[in-house]
């Protein structure tokens, strides 16, 4: 009887990703994820993994947008990209993000693709956000739509939320540029937060609110201040008046 050769077990192979992602680290040293392991990179600290230009003539008005909530200047390509940065910075919700967080080089049964996002979002409770930043005349053309729903597959694959956004509601777009403007960190009306906060421990009117101090215009522009960053709360579906009754945030949830 012939002796047989014993069988090698060969490693059983899982299906090969199709999808990686590439970026900058802080320190930027460049990176390259499977999409499968994406989830453990905290791509709200990312540098941007594309660099675009200004030139006389563009169609796009690029330039840099600070952000409050985290002290980092971000590159915009559009000002409409630079509307939802000012957004995100406001929402109470957002604990960082970042611009051109990755890009996603990918092959499905279409065939290979390539795409950056325009934003990452990382909420305060840990779940994350992928945002595309569209005009609204480009939203329903068809290479937009594949891109946004290769996108979205990709990101219900991860974990993440995906959001494909055009220009932002006018009413909400104009409180929230009106309020940014007084974002950055106080210097001397720093010492009326505390008695702004105790005269608002109710529901009181800007108005009426500032009139209680020797320097009204001083006092409006921390008003202003605090409700940015949110330690006076308002009813912002309704316009930022005079009338608007504010009230401070640790008194409950908004007017």
């Amino acid at each position: 009887m012939t002796s047989r050769s014993p069988r090698t077990l060969r490693p059983v192979r899982g299906p090969r990703e199709r999808v990686h992602l590439r970026y900058f680290e802080p320190d930027k040293r460049a990176r390259r994820v499977a999409a499968v392991a994406a989830v453990e990179v905290c791509f709200e600290d990312a540098l941007p993994a594309r660099r675009f230009s200004s030139y006389a003539g563009q169609r796009h008005t690029p330039g840099k947008y600070w952000a409050a909530s985290t002290d980092r200047v971000l590159a915009y390509e559009s000002f409409l990209e630079s509307k939802w940065m000012k957004l995100l910075d406001f929402d109470a919700a957002v604990a960082a993000f970042s611009a051109q967080p990755f890009l996603i080089e990918g092959e499905d049964d279409e065939g290979r693709w390539v795409h950056t996002p325009d934003l990452f979002v990382r909420r305060h409770d840990g779940s994350a956000l992928v945002v595309d930043v569209k005009h609204d005349k480009r939203i329903e053309v068809p290479a937009v739509v594949q891109q946004a729903r290769r996108t979205e597959e990709l990101c219900a694959r991860i974990g993440w939320d995906y959001a494909m956004v055009g220009e932002p509601a006018p009413l909400r777009w104009a409180t929230v540029s009106w309020l940014a403007g007084y974002r950055r960190p106080l210097r001397a009306g720093k010492p009326l937060v505390d008695p702004l906060l105790r005269l608002a421990h109710e529901p009181v009117a800007i108005g009426r609110l500032v009139s209680f101090q020797p320097v009204p215009e001083l006092a409006r522009s921390v008003v202003y201040h605090l409700l940015w960053h949110h330690e006076l709360v308002f009813d912002p579906s309704r316009p930022l008046r005079d009338h608007t009754l504010v009230r401070a945030a640790c008194h409950g949830s908004e007017t």
